[in-house]
């Protein structure tokens, strides 16, 4: 007994987990050194900058069967293995493995920690060239710059062009950023739960949580891992604020309602007093264990910066023209941070430059987290949009 509770006491915390994953993490790394920079939308160039990586099943001989998977905004590269911070299955196990739609028996799925981020890929809690952790001296990236570091990691695997990529919200982004930006090495494109730019209502969302981030007296100006610090409560609030968002309003009262928790009547104090705000809390604690406070700060001002049409004269067609990738959309009725107008919109653009296209608008009440979760129509979609993607390129 004394000998297991000796092990217990010596057993690292999930935040120091978390922390050592930045520079070494428990995935594939790709170092890029300074032959080969990354520049960046900012006009900063990054270098020496490293990648971390998921991969799942087999890459065929002919190297036509990759998919690449394109994260949201607090995912990881870990879609389909349990997390080596927090031990939980991967965050889309609902669709990736074996036999599922996304099907590692047939498919080569890679899929990368974004730039910016902190589970291995070169961001803010990482090491810079100087010995010292980034913080903000990172210079702030955009979805482009991450859709940029993907490409050389999909180079650096030999690959020249991608049966498909696919993702959600921010992931949908990427997606969109990969057909603009490299037509001729994405045959299919699969995004869901997305827009071509972030909205002012959206904008405002993460100006809320970054505020509170800052105003946590232990964010130390982005220097708290200096000090052996972390902003807790300003993460924590920020990821309660945005945990919401994900979720819709009959979700929320389904699961919920008014019921109170764990007691008789209520406590006429600031206490959790009903479900939904204890639920709340846990998501708040339970997410600043697993992410740094300064990536959040990044990725979610990347999203923020996204408008692919103002990258094309303002006719957000012009991105997609003349590009022979084939699109799959999918929305959600449920979902107001990106609501179907927002993927509709997208269509008409693709309408507009000639791209093959199909949509979907999937009635659900689970709000924007349902391309997360069970959801039979989209597995579906997925399963027969990749199947026919396959026939076309003879993937067996």
């Amino acid at each position: 007994m004394a000998a297991s509770s000796a092990a217990s006491a010596q057993a690292p915390s999930i935040e120091v987990l978390a922390r050592g994953e930045a520079d070494r993490p428990h995935s594939a790394v790709v170092r890029f050194g300074a032959d080969k920079p990354l520049r960046l939308d900012s006009g900063a160039v990054l270098t020496p900058f490293q990648i971390a990586y998921q991969t799942y099943g087999t890459l065929n001989a002919a190297r036509s069967n990759a998919i690449l998977l394109c994260h949201a905004l607090s995912g990881d590269q870990h879609v389909a293995n349990v997390n080596p911070v927090t031990g939980k299955p991967g965050w889309w196990e609902t669709l990736v493995g074996p036999g599922k739609p996304i099907d590692t028996d047939r498919f080569f799925v890679i899929c990368s920690n974004v730039l910016g981020g902190c589970m291995g890929t070169t961001g803010p809690s990482s090491t810079g060239p100087d010995g010292q952790v980034y913080g903000l001296g990172l210079p702030l990236v955009t979805i482009r710059d991450m859709v940029r570091a993907q490409a050389m990691l999909v180079d650096h695997l030999g690959i020249e062009r991608l049966l498909a990529v696919v993702g959600g919200s921010m992931g949908g982004m990427q997606v969109l950023q990969w057909a603009a930006s490299y037509p001729e090495r994405v045959f299919a494109a699969f995004p869901m739960a997305t827009a071509a730019r972030h909205s002012a209502q959206n904008i405002g969302f993460h100006e809320v949580g970054r505020q509170a981030i800052m105003a946590d007296p232990d964010w130390r100006s982005g220097r708290y891992l200096e000090e052996g610090l972390s902003p807790r409560r300003g993460l924590a609030v920020a990821r309660m604020a945005a945990h919401i968002t994900y979720m819709s309003d009959t979700s929320l009262h389904r699961k919920f309602g008014r019921r109170l928790q764990a007691r008789d009547d209520r406590t006429f104090s600031f206490d959790a007093d009903f479900q939904v705000e204890s639920y709340l809390r846990h998501q708040g604690e339970a997410f600043v264990d697993r992410f740094d406070a300064n990536s959040y700060l990044y990725v979610t001002r990347a999203m923020d910066y996204f408008d692919l049409a103002a990258d094309y004269g303002g006719v957000l067609a012009n991105a997609f023209k003349g590009g022979r990738t084939r699109f799959c959309l999918v929305s959600f009725t449920s979902d107001w941070l990106f609501p179907t107008a927002d993927s509709r919109a997208i269509v008409h653009a693709l309408n507009a430059a000639g791209a093959p296209v199909s949509f979907a608008e999937i009635v659900t009440d689970k709000g924007h987290d349902a391309f997360l979760l069970e959801e039979p129509e989209l597995f579906a979609i997925a399963r027969g949009f990749l199947d026919a993607v396959a026939r076309t390129l003879g993937v067996s």
